[in-house]
Parts: C-alpha cells; sequence; structure tokens
C-alpha cells in the first residue's frame, strides 16, 4: 500500500489514480477530511485524516495500514502572510518533511519521493537550455516555496545516505490540468484554458507578475506528473536521489493560445510583446532512462482534455 501524502490535492489526486492503474493500492493522508475525493471513488483508496506536522499521529497510520512505500505531496511552508511566528513556521515545515521521514523508517518503507519544484533553478530559469540535476543552486532566498524545497532537498540527500530509506526528490514543473489551480499566480496556462472553455477574456490580474506572448516554461500536463511521480516510487532499481519531473521541452504562453485557439476558434487573449526570452527546459534524461517514462500529452491532446473537463462543469 502506497501512502500519497496530499492524495487529495492537484498532483496528488493523479498521482494515485496512476499508481492505482499500476496495480497498487493506495493510502491517503489528508489533514482536512477524511473523505475519498470524488474523482477517485472508483478507485481501490483509503483515507487517513492526519496531519503530517503531528509525528505521534502519522506513525498511528502506519500501524493501521501496511505502508510500503510513501509519495509526500503534502505542503506545510512557513508562509510569511499568516499570524504564525516566522520560527514558528519553519519549524512546522521542516517537522513535518522529517516525520515522512521518521515514519517510513519506523515501518520500514524503502522509498519516499518526495516533491520539490522546478523554482529550484531560480535565476537559472531565465538563462536558457536544458537544466540537468547536478547544476549548482543558488543559496538566494525568492519565494518561500523554493526555499524550503532546497532546504528539504539537502535533509532529504543527507537522510537517504545515513538512514536506511531511500530519500528520492522529484523536482516538479509547471504543471497543468483536471483539478489545478485557478488561477494559478505563477504561470498563466491555467487562466487562458478557462478562458477558453467559457469563451471570456483571459483574467491575469491574481498573477504575480504580469505574462507576456513570449514566455515559456517547462509545462506538463498533470496526468504525466501524476504517472512520473509513480513509476519513481516503483521503480526496481534508481541511480540518483533527484529527478527533474517535467515534459523535457519549453512551450511559451503563445503556443498555448494557438492550440486552444484550434479547439475554441473564437478564443482571444492579447497577450502584451515583450523581447523574446531564451527558452529553458528541464532534462528528463534520468526520468526516462531510470523509469522508462515518456509524455503521453501533447500540447494539442492536453489543450483539448482540459477544456472539455472544464466544460463538463468542473470549476478548475
Amino acid at each position: 500500500m502506497i501512502l500519497v501524502t496530499g492524495g487529495a490535492g492537484f498532483i496528488g489526486t493523479h498521482t494515485v489514480r496512476a499508481l492505482c492503474d499500476a496495480g497498487e493500492e493506495c493510502l491517503l493522508a489528508q489533514r482536512r477530511s477524511p473523505v475519498v475525493p470524488d474523482s477517485l471513488t472508483d478507485l481501490p483508496v483509503h483515507v487517513a485524516q492526519v496531519d503530517v506536522t503531528d509525528l505521534d499521529a502519522l506513525l498511528t497510520v502506519g500501524r493501521e495500514h501496511p505502508v510500503t512505500g510513501i509519495v509526500n505531496l503534502a505542503l506545510a511552508l512557513p508562509w510569511p502572510s499568516t499570524d504564525v511566528p516566522p520560527v514558528d513556521g519553519v519549524r512546522t515545515g521542516v517537522d513535518g518533511f522529517l516525520n515522512v521521514v521518521q515514519a517510513a523508517q519506523e515501518w520500514g518503507v524503502r522509498r519516499v519521493v518526495s516533491a520539490s519544484t522546478i523554482g529550484v533553478y531560480g535565476d537559472r530559469l531565465a538563462q536558457g537550455g536544458a537544466l540537468t540535476e547536478d547544476l549548482p543552486l543558488s543559496l538566494g532566498r525568492s519565494h518561500p516555496i523554493p526555499t524550503f524545497k532546497k532546504t528539504a532537498e539537502l535533509l532529504g540527500g543527507f537522510l537517504s545516505a545515513t538512514s536506511e530509506v531511500d530519500v528520492v526528490t522529484a523536482r516538479v514543473n509547471g504543471n497543468w490540468g483536471p483539478g489545478g489551480h485557478q488561477p494559478d499566480p505563477f504561470f498563466a496556462p491555467p487562466s487562458l484554458a478557462y478562458a477558453a472553455a467559457h469563451r471570456v477574456a483571459p483574467d491575469f490580474s491574481q498573477m504575480e507578475v504580469a505574462p507576456h506572448a513570449e514566455d515559456s516554461l517547462d509545462f506538463s500536463y498533470v496526468k504525466d506528473t501524476g504517472r512520473a511521480l509513480a513509476m519513481l516510487q516503483l521503480a526496481d532499481e534508481l541511480q540518483h536521489t533527484t529527478y527533474n519531473v517535467a515534459s523535457g521541452f519549453a512551450t511559451s504562453n503563445a503556443e498555448v493560445v494557438e492550440a486552444l485557439r484550434r479547439i475554441e476558434p473564437s478564443f482571444e487573449a492579447h497577450l502584451p510583446d515583450a523581447e523574446v526570452p531564451p527558452r529553458t527546459w528541464l532534462d528528463t534524461e534520468r526520468l526516462r532512462t531510470d523509469t522508462g517514462f515518456e509524455p503521453e500529452w501533447d500540447l494539442e491532446r492536453s489543450a483539448a482534455d482540459y477544456v472539455t473537463w472544464l466544460r463538463d462543469g468542473h470549476e478548475r
């Protein structure tokens, strides 16, 4: 049985489905509700209501269920906008990650696949070309997510080398698709797809930086991402502790718009032009070599699937 922390979330639900498709039984660790999400009710899924920052409660889960692997997607971050004092927030975030690894060790779990983010590459995302997992990362602090994830990567590497648990970091790129963020604060494709599906003008007012037509990123359709994470968890042997989980190529906002126009010819998105920045993507040779992963969802297929999903009455 594979424990998926954050299994009811955006990437989590697709990871659970991919694991079940591979013949696994899944246990979702959910902080808020012990209810199986509607999108997973057709699968052999169990739910434990537990907060990963509560070590005793988390350890109890493993005594009640035969957990053999963990995919850690739970996000316990020290957000500066909350009323929690900064030191307490950092302690909670780090404790959540350490608790998952400690639980794995006490349960005899051989592998924890823990999600990191494309954001750890920082300024390198603007330099162009393929980003490999062995590139030195900047120690600069930016957004709380990559800051915390870089810390967790270092801790995970140390624990993987010194404990009996194989802690594998999955650097996940920009994701869009069913159940995703609407709007996403960091990139435009989710908002573009929503606008095309509902035949309205796209709203970028909640994005942290206004998008341009030429902006590009390594985007993945979330169904591919879930399958890649499942393959990392289930692989017989992995040669590395860090993997890029991505499409392996860059896609611009303008290309997303054109794909959506082929589905909805009336769709218009007036993104301002800018100097064409270098295209950057995540190198996925490690992932492909060690797991056999290949993307199944190209841009055309992804756009059509997501627009259909949104038009079927789903809010995101």
